[in-house]
């Protein structure tokens, strides 16, 4: 088979699996509603349905990321797309909470392994001169499924039930399996080091008590929260077990955490803004509700005013991976960050005007675009043997960002005299802090040292 036709036909396999993926996180909002009244929750539970997903999915990217470096990106990808379809099968036939959080947290293991391990094939089979749109692609996968997602979600909802929606994943996670045992290459490496497993251990300990902790805060009582046995024994264990991973992973052959990565400062730098980029786009959460205190719209109207962000996320990302390949990673970068100041800027001046606000929605959707830059400049800095773990770990600072941007701004908001006026400081501390990453994104590599290291592959 022709290279450029195999490695498009990976290429379509991919975008259709993370597709399927980023579809599921679009389409579980419209279907909130009618699970809450079927099983009768309250607000605390429906919040589980994403923070299950968001804590499995967290702690699966480091296991599932560097299984795959080890055994291959077929076998790896091949898993993760059965424990995908395995975990929307639960889901569609629950009729209890715990079946359903069950389901959710098997979904959330197994797209653990599909982004991570998409994006580290692209970096095995396609070229250094063509990776960069490959990436940009991929990227544009999660502004489509928010465009598509919603959408299919009313239609199913309209003519039945919600289980359906999460029984859609079965055939086409099959379809996509079938498809993978032809079309993706599932050499592992000839050298078969050990299982650490000690190090995974401590490691999914630290990102488990580091989400569900933040996850328990309550803001509206904030001191007595962080005091409870729900938050402040988990965060006191991050701290402890923290250093010992790091120290842990120092002394091993095969680690999950690769300190060595971080000793280039280039990867330092793509890790500090990886975990930027995941505090300003926390903000997606809350600007709905924003848009409700300025414009009074309804909930409904108030998300489809997002659809300048959503229209962002779709195009921006396959034109910036084109131009990666001409202007490379670091104007990328700092031209997004930019962008995503301005947005935040106009975010916090609490503007009543409507057009306004469709820019500042339209430039974040700019800023969020930099994800595929920040997966190349990481991937021109990482050997084939630890692509997917380095991808991995990009990942979950990026997760951890968000989680953290998340609880900073649910903090700042419900601690200030007014919902309006707690917008305004949030969005004008992520202000700050997203200008800092502009600062330090000025020390990235410049083009032509990252030709240097990309023709050196």
């Amino acid at each position: 088979m022709h290279l450029s036709k195999r490695n498009n036909q990976i290429l379509i396999l991919l975008f259709a699996g993370v597709l399927m993926s980023a579809l599921d996180i679009s389409i579980v909002g419209p279907a909130i509603p009618a699970i809450e009244n079927t099983m009768q929750l309250d607000g605390h539970n429906i919040s589980w349905i994403f923070s299950i997903y968001l804590l499995f999915y967290l702690f699966g990217i480091p296991i599932l990321s560097k299984l795959s470096d080890i055994q291959g990106r077929r076998s790896i990808y091949i898993l993760s797309l059965i424990l995908f379809a395995i975990g929307s099968g639960v889901v569609s036939i629950s009729d209890d909470l715990r079946i359903l959080l069950a389901g959710r947290a098997i979904q959330g293991f197994g797209a653990s392994g599909i982004f991570p391990v998409a994006a580290a094939t692209i970096a095995d089979v396609y070229p250094v001169e063509k990776r960069g749109r490959a990436l940009g692609m991929l990227g544009a996968v999660f502004g489509i499924a928010f465009i598509i997602g919603p959408i299919l979600a009313g239609t199913i909802l309209h003519y039945s039930s919600w289980n359906t929606i999460f029984l859609i994943n079965l055939p086409f996670a099959f379809i996509l399996i079938i498809f993978a045992i032809f079309v993706l290459p599932g050499k592992p490496q000839e050298e078969k080091p050990s299982f650490n497993g000690k190090g995974i251990l401590m490691l999914v300990t630290v990102l488990f008590s580091f989400s569900f902790g933040l996850n328990n805060l309550d803001a509206t009582r904030l001191a007595e929260s962080f005091f409870s046995w729900t938050v402040l024994p988990f965060l006191l264990l991050v701290l402890i077990v923290l250093p010992l991973l790091i120290r842990h992973e120092r002394t091993q052959k095969n680690p999950f955490i690769s300190i060595e990565l971080f000793a280039s400062k280039q990867l330092r730098l793509v890790g500090i803004i990886a975990f930027g980029l995941g505090l300003f786009q926390s903000s997606i959460v809350f600007i709905p509700k924003l848009a409700v205190q300025l414009f009074e719209v309804s909930p409904s109207k108030a998300s489809f005013m997002l659809i300048p962000l959503v229209l962002a996320t779709a195009i921006v990302p396959p034109v910036s991976g084109r131009l990666l390949e001409v202007i490379g990673s670091r104007m990328i970068i700092f031209t997004g960050l930019v962008i995503a100041v301005v947005s935040l800027v106009l975010f916090s001046l609490l503007s009543g005007n409507i057009y306004l606000f469709y820019i500042a929605s339209g430039c974040l959707g700019f800023g969020l675009a930099i994800r595929a830059s920040l997966k190349y400049a990481l991937l021109n800095e990482t050997g084939a043997k630890e692509r997917a773990s380095a991808l991995g770990m990009l990942m979950i600072l990026i997760a951890v960002g968000e989680l953290t941007g998340a609880a900073l701004i649910g903090v700042i908001i419900t601690g200030s005299k007014s919902i309006a006026a707690g917008f305004g400081y949030a969005f004008l501390l992520l202000t700050f802090l997203t200008a800092i990453l502009v600062v330090l994104s000025l020390f990235l590599k410049k083009r032509k040292k990252e030709l240097v290291k990309i023709i050196s592959e």
